[in-house]
């Protein structure tokens, strides 16, 4: 089937029909890779730096047979038989992630071809906003007639670019950031909908701020050479510009939706430590009650975060009740998404 012939007249709204996620078996503690960094550096680290800087205790690793792909295919399994579908009733797949199994092809071939499914299949990627921004294109595909129902995934293995041997305390700070970093996956299936469904999206971006963080490896720039392949970023001077533009980003979708927190059953952040959410916040004035704070026991799961807290949430959703996410990501972008259970 042509993906342009896939629906016959307008589509007024999309939304979200089935959610899963996956994590590692796997479990490292702050407190495990702090031992592994002091020994493969020989560096004396403080006692509990780790866990002490990031509040964060532990999180979930990829074994060394486990890839991007494993943890999209199993979510995206979980989230087609919680909707009651086969991969054949996909017509449109996307694969929204910040990292990915290789450089080419795109990665949502391979999550593809082990699901068993004949969709227009692509990659979206925008660093931990990815799989907003993969949603967000799968809607557009379905508001367009373009797509009749999408299967959204992603795989997250950011521990792969963690420098566990640095060089000293410099290459410490510079890939500091990269020991929040847990591994996870995330799926969604979106179809149209006559209730509810995705109401409001909204981004902000500062790309003069791209150099700020990421894995600069694999590209035309850095093609080869393992010193690219591992996180660098400046945590501090990333957490200044949320702070400078997120606020505003966040006074415009509630003018939009509705003025009062309460609005919303729950609000769904990206999460890097326990400091900056407590910023966040601080910043915003969400109640905490309306958090789902996966961070301490699971880090930062890059673009996997949001799904993961959704998926620990949706049983618990009525009709009616509205979500707003809140995405983060390098680059620099923010991103909001407001959804409302069907």
């Amino acid at each position: 089937m042509h993906i342009e012939h896939a629906v016959s007249g307008p589509v007024r709204r999309a939304g979200i029909t089935a959610v899963a996620s996956c994590l590692p078996e796997l479990e490292v503690t702050s407190g495990q890779l702090q031992e592994r960094i002091a020994a493969a550096s020989g560096l004396s680290l403080p006692a509990r730096m780790l866990e002490r800087a990031t509040g964060i205790t532990a999180r979930r690793v990829a074994s060394e047979d486990e890839y991007a792909s494993t943890f999209a295919v199993r979510a995206g399994r979980t989230a087609l038989e919680r909707a009651g579908l086969t991969p054949y009733d996909v017509d449109l797949l996307v694969f929204a992630s910040a990292t990915r199994d290789v450089v080419e092809p795109a990665t949502a071939h391979i999550v593809q071809a082990q699901l068993g499914s004949r969709a227009h299949a692509l990659d979206v990627t925008n660093a931990c906003n990815s799989f907003l921004n993969g949603i967000d294109t799968a809607r557009a595909m379905i508001l367009a007639g373009r797509a009749r129902r999408a299967l959204v995934v992603t795989g997250e293995t950011p521990s792969r670019a963690v420098r566990h041997a640095p060089s000293g305390p410099g290459q410490l700070r510079d890939g500091f950031a990269g020991y929040t970093f847990g591994d996870a996956g995330a799926a969604v299936v979106l179809e149209a909908v006559d209730r509810g469904g995705i109401l409001d999206v909204d981004t902000e971006t500062r790309s003069e701020h791209w150099p700020v963080g990421g894995i600069f490896g694999g590209g035309s720039r850095h093609p080869r050479g393992d010193e690219h392949t591992y996180f660098h970023g400046d945590g501090g001077e990333l957490r200044e510009v949320f702070e400078k533009v997120g606020t505003s980003v966040l006074d415009r979708v509630r003018h939009r939706t509705g003025p009062a927190w309460d609005d919303f059953r729950y609000v769904l952040v990206h999460q890097v430590t326990v400091a900056y959410l407590d910023r966040f916040v601080e910043l915003t004035g969400v109640p905490r009650d309306r958090l789902v704070v996966t961070v301490p026991e699971l880090g930062n799961m890059a673009s996997a975060t949001l799904g993961v807290q959704l998926d620990r949430v949706h049983s618990r959703l009525r009709p009616g009740d509205r979500v707003l996410f809140v995405g983060l990501g390098g680059g620099v972008s923010i991103m909001t998404m407001v959804w409302e259970k069907a």
